[in-house]
């Protein structure tokens, strides 16, 4: 199988290093990469406005780095992939594997149809640090508790892999007869700024999240545990963009991480806590891969009676950050201003909206899908149902939180807040997450104006956390 041409199938992993279907395909001779944007098989999660952004900067920095051997198409990865290995002549196909329900069912058939035309096909992983198949109970059945899965299940499998260098040379098969678009002919960048604020943001592409990971790890590493938590404070890596679009592959970022704990160079807690936050992206996909209908159906079927309010107004405040809770509108501001959240926050305003305002998770789900340069299914629609009470290893129903207390204790000074609801920044910090219990005087000197320059609160705290406890009670009575 040596010195032969190959297809490499670029599809979540825009990068050199550390790639395992780019590194076979370039040993088995000359190669040609295609990315393929397959908007037919994947019409029910079709990718946001945010990954979008991400996806054509990703691409154009992936071309620069292979000399503008990037190939492009759009359309039926099956028929696109056959058409080249007939006017090409090529009989190997090499991709990573990825693990949305609705890609499986797309490779597996692309798999039988082309061992048919007698065109070999080598899948590997090159997107998680163990496959969803080697971390089950001892009865062969999957996780749904985090915990063992990641103390018992993955901590006591076979080590993941340790990265692999980039390849030193790749040499290009000379395409004679394919047609390929453009990055722009995906036209893939909405028409509107939000693109100009969001690439503002993120520095994108391989080089980038290399050094992303280099830093955190120099200067944002220690502290984590605690750290995390505070969204002003630099103790968060932001690597799920680059890890998601196969920037960076978890392998690297696991021994990197991993092998500073081993020889002591980093503080025990915070590389702990830090590997076990990969551990969660690992059961995210788990589950993804057991339980396919995840991003639609409950985990747990007693959630399938639960009466959502369908309050339109209401959802509209709260995508905007107009909800008159101050923590949870700079929260909503950060993702629509940067096309990302920090994870506190996340939990913050996914909790504001199903148990304050009753609305179901799947709007959520929705508005973050479109809205996150990190859009993952897996962790996305894990990440809702546990907030939401229906997952596995979900939040209980009555864990409600407060955004006033937790403005308080995660955001201590005010400086998020502040920074991303500047109508309130004059306030005082002891009125700041509850500006309507300020006193007019207070209010006057910091020129707010409740409902007209920033909205009172659109639901009483007290009586939407009781509204959420009866009805998630009625849940358990029938059981």
């Amino acid at each position: 199988m040596k010195n032969k041409a190959s297809i490499y199938w670029i599809r979540q992993d825009l990068r050199l290093y550390d790639n395992p279907a780019l590194i076979e395909s370039v040993k088995n001779g000359t190669i040609i990469p295609i990315y393929i944007l397959d908007d037919i098989n994947s019409k029910e999660h079709k990718m946001g406005q945010a990954s979008k952004i991400w996806l054509h900067h990703s691409l154009k920095k992936l071309n620069k780095q292979m000399n503008n051997n990037l190939l492009i198409s759009r359309g039926n990865p099956e028929n696109i992939l056959l058409e080249m290995c007939k006017l090409e002549k090529i009989k190997n196909v090499f991709w990573n594997r990825v693990y949305e329900p609705w890609a499986i069912s797309r490779d597996k058939k692309i798999k039988e149809n082309f061992n048919k035309e007698n065109i070999e096909v080598v899948s590997l992983n090159g997107s998680l640090l163990w496959e969803p198949w080697d971390v089950l109970k001892s009865d062969g059945t999957p996780y749904r508790v985090f915990t063992p899965f990641y103390r018992r299940g993955c901590l006591n499998a076979k080590e993941p892999r340790r990265p692999k260098k980039a390849p030193t040379k790749i040499n290009y098969f000379p395409i004679k007869y394919f047609k390929s678009l453009t990055i722009d002919d995906l036209d893939l960048l909405p028409s509107h700024n939000w693109k100009d604020k969001i690439t503002n943001s993120w520095n994108v592409g391989e080089e980038a999240a290399l050094l992303r990971l280099d830093n955190f790890i120099e200067a944002e590493l220690d502290g984590y545990k605690e750290g995390r938590n505070f969204p002003t404070k630099k103790n968060v890596s932001r690597l799920s963009p680059h890890l998601h679009w196969g920037e960076i592959s978890p392998n690297t970022v696991w021994y990197k991480i991993k092998d500073l704990s081993d020889i002591g160079l980093r503080h025990q807690q915070d590389t702990d806590t830090f590997l076990s936050e990969m551990g969660w992206r690992e059961f995210s996909n788990s589950l993804l891969f057991y339980f396919p209908e995840l991003p639609k159906k409950n985990l747990q079927t007693k959630f399938d009676r639960f009466k959502w309010d369908n309050n339109k107004s209401k959802l509209k405040s709260w995508k905007m950050g107009q909800t008159g809770y101050p923590i949870v509108d700079a929260g909503m501001r950060e993702l629509w201003s940067t096309g990302y959240m920090h994870n506190r926050l996340r939990m913050i305003v996914g909790s504001f909206l199903v148990k304050n305002l009753l609305l179901h998770w799947h709007e959520g789900e929705k508005w973050f899908w479109n809205c996150l340069v990190d859009a993952d299914l897996a962790s996305n629609s894990a990440s809702w149902q546990w907030i939401a009470g229906c997952g596995a290893d979900a939040a209980p129903y009555f864990r409600i939180f407060n955004p006033i207390t937790q403005g308080l204790k995660f955001d201590i000074d005010g400086e998020y807040v502040r920074k991303y609801v500047p109508e309130l920044s004059k306030l005082p910090n002891k009125f700041l997450f509850n500006p309507w219990e300020a006193s007019q005087e207070i209010l006057d000197k910091a020129n707010v104006e409740l409902g007209k320059n920033y909205p009172k609160p659109i639901v009483d705290l007290k009586t939407s956390r009781q509204e959420a406890l009866s009805a998630f009670a009625k849940l358990k009575v029938y059981q």
